[in-house]
């Protein structure tokens, strides 16, 4: 009752077809593409720089020395 069926999703994508065509769509849908891309890299930088962080802090509790 309160479920989307399969034909309303089908309806739905047709009308959307219809008012962007493909050629824009394809072009969101690269756009969007690009922009998980972008954020996975940026989320792996990110938690390459935060354990390499994390180490040099560790390190230099065992060798308060070396500062």
């Amino acid at each position: 009752m309160g479920g989307i069926s399969i034909w309303q999703i089908l309806i739905i994508l047709a009308i959307v077809l219809l008012l962007f065509g493909t050629k824009r769509l394809r072009n969101i849908g690269g756009d969007l593409g690009e922009a998980i891309k972008g954020f996975k890299q940026s989320m792996q930088s990110a938690s390459q720089t935060d354990k390499s962080e994390t180490d040099d802090s560790a390190e230099s509790k065992k060798n308060p020395s070396d500062s």
